[in-house]
């Protein structure tokens, strides 16, 4: 099966993202070029993103970056402002809570609004790229639904549980502005931002001015 049909399968209106995912990670990887990370302060982590209105090959081109990026920063979601471009696009590899990986992107995402009795909070260990060696608790719910495009612009759906669904979340709340350390009390938040100080960042980052 192509990459570009196996980006479209989709399984109950949503996009199957667990098929061929190592072979199709790995092409886009070798295709990109790895950029550094931006970190909070980056006024472009700190405001809405802009929407994708251009499918074409320079957005081709990003996707494939962001690949690359991810992979050699070792993380799961990567949202286009955290490499300095502003524009609503994000990928992932993630596994969820069985263990089973996840490899797609998703560009100008959603987060479906959940129904109250389906909202069941889970609280775990968070980080982010954006906050270099720095983790704390946050609850979100267990279960997420994004509405968006693919590469090509056909309307996708995805869908994560536990893990995966922690993902989503945070990658579409980074192209809106926000950072996980954003939903934290003052003193977490506070706290988050000592452990990034304290730290080293394993990957090239952007310093800001």
């Amino acid at each position: 099966m192509s990459q570009q049909e196996t980006d479209q399968q989709v399984d109950d209106g949503f996009v199957v993202d667990t098929e061929e995912t190592a072979e199709r990670e790995e092409a886009y990887r070798e295709r990109g070029t790895a950029r550094p990370i931006t970190v909070v302060g980056h006024p472009v982590l700190h405001k809405e993103c802009k929407d994708v209105t251009e499918f074409d090959d320079k957005l081709a081109a990003l996707i494939d970056d962001m690949f690359a990026s991810q992979r050699a920063a070792e993380g799961v979601g990567l949202a286009a402002n955290q490499i300095g471009v502003d524009l609503k696009v994000f990928v992932y590899d993630c596994p969820d809570d069985e263990g089973e990986r996840h490899v797609g992107v998703v560009v100008n995402p959603v987060l479906e609004e959940l129904p109250q009795d389906q909202r069941r909070l889970e609280e775990a260990n968070e980080g982010c790229l954006s906050v270099p060696t720095a983790y704390a608790e946050l609850a979100r719910p267990d279960y997420a639904v994004v509405h968006g495009r693919d590469a090509k612009g056909n309307a996708i759906k995805v869908r994560g549980t536990g893990y995966f669904a922690r993902c989503l979340q945070h990658e579409t709340d980074h192209l809106y502005g926000y950072l996980y350390i954003d939903r934290l009390s003052k003193r977490d938040r506070k706290d988050a931002l000592r452990q990034m100080e304290e730290g080293t960042a394993r990957y090239p980052i952007v310093e800001n001015a």
